[in-house]
């Protein structure tokens, strides 16, 4: 009978299994959509910082400033008369800092209408300046004409007087000098106020004065002269100053800026009058999410106590499972690790199946320099009877040296005896040639040793040890193992420059040797060229190239040949396992193996090895 628990949380359990996918879907996308909905209205609400509007507002009146400063300065100098005697107020760099400023300003905040009236309010103020550089030399041109033009009174003043004793049309005088004071009065009154009416009174009286200038005395005549040029350059100077004011007038920089100014302000207050909208709307949806969220932590506290409940039972159903899932892994470890070490077995045993094929060529190899040096300590035996023959005849001279009181006769047949022996040694070259021969045994020992070396290494089973190999030693050391498999053929080395490899050296040293023992063997006529490259592949990894030129592989056979126990060998030739242990070591040091052959042209086998592999060979025995 089924306790109400038990039903409980079976029926828990089916209402979790019938939740399909496309539910679990369409909660996540309504989730996400909350989430979405959430964060634009926050967006909304988020803006730049009244401080960069500010900055923006207080740019604008900067620039508002400026302008005004120029209008005052233009009008200044339209109604001074005399010249000025400080130079203008330079707002260049000013200005400049301003419109850079508002210029990045306009890049930050949140205002299309500032980025597109920046660039024509910044035209409009390189404009204005212009124009006012151009004013102000036309007014400094008008200013100096009237200043000419009031100088020449007093001086024509002075003329007068000085001609006032001699002159006996005295009237004459007093009417030049009041001509005079009329014409400077209308040049005061053209300056100020330069009309074409003003202009024409200014040109009839200096007519008047130049007509008048015939009858007077020769020096008033060339002051009035002066007084005339003077006046015409305030003339020509004064209507290029009004027609440059007219356009300064009609510029519309500072009506730019207002207008700007009022619109960027209005649509500040826009913004935030939206923004504080937007605000009430975030703080109504969060409500409404806080709710919602409570709600579903409520049917998530259910569920999670459903979920509580069924772990329980699952818990007390698989008491025993992970002691059985560690029994199960531990076997399985033990297998894995029975496998590698008959794996390192199999490559040692197909390491020293390839020795034994080379025990005759390698035992030739050491009987040769072997009898060389058993022929050299034979002549070496012939040669002591000389030695010992001068080693006894010095003993006798020495024994009658030291009696003393030897016969003179017989100690001078002694030294003649003993000098016979010596040059008959000189004659012979007895030590020039036991320096030679014992010269020609080491060089014999060095070679047995070296072969003995190159075995003991190549067979040894510390396969895990890692260190940095050069592989060219390797390739040496191989054609040195294999010397008796390849006569007959010839052996090409191309060696690059390469660096060293850091890689098991003893494995890698076993996949040389199987390459060219099978290079060698894939030769069928008794002279053939096999080809050793290396070289760098890319940044980080070296080549080395195995090539012969013996009868290949066919097309339908290439795909094996790194198949465990295939061989194309004839039985009792080959186990089918050196290219596949080869393979395997290539694989653990992180490099390929790649095979490119042609039937009747040859073969040729590419290692491709990492100059440091992306971890530690596994040891191999």
């Amino acid at each position: 009978m089924r306790t109400p628990g038990l039903t409980t949380l079976a029926a828990a359990l089916r209402a979790i299994r019938a939740a399909t996918p496309l539910r679990a879907s369409l909660l996540a996308a309504i989730a996400v959509a909350l989430a979405a909905v959430l964060g634009y209205l926050y967006y909304k609400t988020q803006g730049t910082g009244f401080k960069r509007h500010n900055e923006v507002l207080g740019l604008l009146r900067e620039l508002k400033e400026i302008d005004a400063r120029w209008d005052v300065d233009i009008l200044r100098a339209r109604n001074e008369l005399a010249p000025a005697r400080s130079p203008a107020v330079d707002y260049g760099p000013a200005l400049a800092r301003v419109r850079q400023e508002l210029t990045a300003a306009a890049l930050e905040v949140d205002s299309a209408l500032l980025r597109a009236s920046v660039g024509e309010l910044g035209e409009a103020f390189v404009q204005k300046t212009e124009l006012m550089d151009k004013f102000r030399k036309a007014n400094a041109a008008a200013r100096q004409g009237l200043a000419q033009v009031l100088a020449a009174e007093s001086e024509i003043a002075g003329l007068v007087r000085g001609a006032w004793q001699e002159s006996r049309d005295r009237e004459r005088l007093v009417a030049a000098e009041s001509a005079v004071v009329q014409l400077l009065a209308e040049a005061q009154r053209y300056y100020l106020s330069p009309t074409e009416a003003q202009k024409k009174s200014v040109e009839a009286l200096a007519a008047d004065l130049r007509e008048a200038a015939g009858r007077l005395p020769p020096a008033l005549r060339d002051g009035v002269i002066r007084l005339d040029g003077s006046v015409q350059h305030l003339l020509d100077a004064k209507p290029i100053e009004q027609e440059l004011f007219t356009k300064l007038s009609f510029l519309p920089a500072g009506p730019r800026v207002d207008s700007l100014t009022g619109a960027y302000s209005r649509e500040l207050e826009s913004k935030l009058a939206e923004r504080e909208l937007y605000r009430v709307y975030l703080i109504a949806y969060s409500a409404a999410l806080l709710i919602l969220l409570a709600y579903l932590a409520t049917r998530l506290a259910a569920s999670y106590r459903l979920l509580n409940a069924a772990n329980l039972a699952l818990k007390q159903s698989n008491e025993n499972l992970e002691q059985r899932v560690a029994e199960r892994t531990h076997e399985l470890s033990e297998a894995l690790k029975q496998l590698k070490e008959s794996e390192a077995q199999l490559i040692q045993t197909e390491k020293m199946s390839s020795l034994g094929q080379m025990v005759a060529g390698v035992a030739h190899e050491i009987n040769t320099p072997l009898a060389y040096v058993k022929n050299s300590l034979g002549s070496v035996k012939g040669k002591l009877p000389e030695l010992a023959q001068l080693t006894a005849e010095a003993e006798k001279l020495l024994a009658l040296l030291r009696a003393g009181a030897a016969d003179p006769r017989s100690l001078g047949q002694q030294f003649a005896l003993t000098e016979r022996v010596i040059a008959q040694l000189k004659e012979h070259h007895v030590l020039d040639e036991l320096q030679e021969l014992l010269k020609d045994g080491l060089y014999g020992i060095e070679q047995i040793a070296e072969i003995v070396t190159n075995l003991r290494n190549f067979s040894r089973l510390d396969r895990s040890k890692v260190a940095a190999f050069n592989l060219h030693e390797g390739l040496e050391a191989t054609l040195l193992l294999a010397k008796h498999e390849l006569k007959g053929h010839a052996v090409k080395k191309n060696f690059g420059d390469i660096p060293p490899v850091t890689c098991s050296p003893s494995q890698v040293n076993q996949v040389f040797l199987n390459l060219i023992n099978n290079a060698a063997q894939a030769i069928e006529s008794g002279h053939g060229v096999i080809t050793l490259t290396t070289r760098r592949e890319g940044a980080d990894r070296v080549a080395v190239e195995v090539e012969d030129n013996g009868k290949g592989i066919a097309p339908e056979v290439l795909p094996r040949i790194f198949d465990p126990f295939f061989t194309t060998k004839d039985v009792g030739k080959g186990t089918g396992l050196g290219l596949a242990i080869a393979y395997k070591i290539v694989e653990q040091h992180g490099g390929r193996i790649d095979v490119e052959s042609t039937v009747g042209v040859g073969t040729k086998f590419t290692i491709v090895l990492p100059l440091t592999p992306p971890e530690p060979p596994a040891a191999a025995a």
